[in-house]
């Protein structure tokens, strides 16, 4: 697959994500998406924005985007794609 097809089918899981009503997506689904997210849109790969620990929310993401910092920005939005569109199908949206 090509970096523009690639790029596309990554932009509109993104914004088919948007139809999916977040209250039906456990929470942990959630933070694997926002590392995956996350590590697919980063410009540098490297680089890991650390927040105030004190933040619990923010504690959660940055740990959801450690455990995907080993793939590359393409894997990242490969496995983002697949699991928006599982989410679509299941919800038949």
């Amino acid at each position: 697959m090509s970096n523009k097809d690639l790029n596309t089918l990554f932009d509109e899981a993104f914004a088919n994500a948007q139809i999916v009503p977040q209250d039906s997506v456990p929470q942990d689904v959630q933070l694997v998406l926002y590392g995956l997210y996350k590590q697919a849109s980063s410009e540098s790969t490297n680089r890991i924005h650390y927040q105030n620990p004190q933040d619990l929310i923010n504690a959660f993401k940055l740990n959801a985007w450690m455990q995907v910092k080993h793939l590359t920005a393409d894997e990242a939005k490969e496995k983002y794609i697949e699991i928006i569109n599982s989410l679509l199908k299941e919800r038949n949206l």
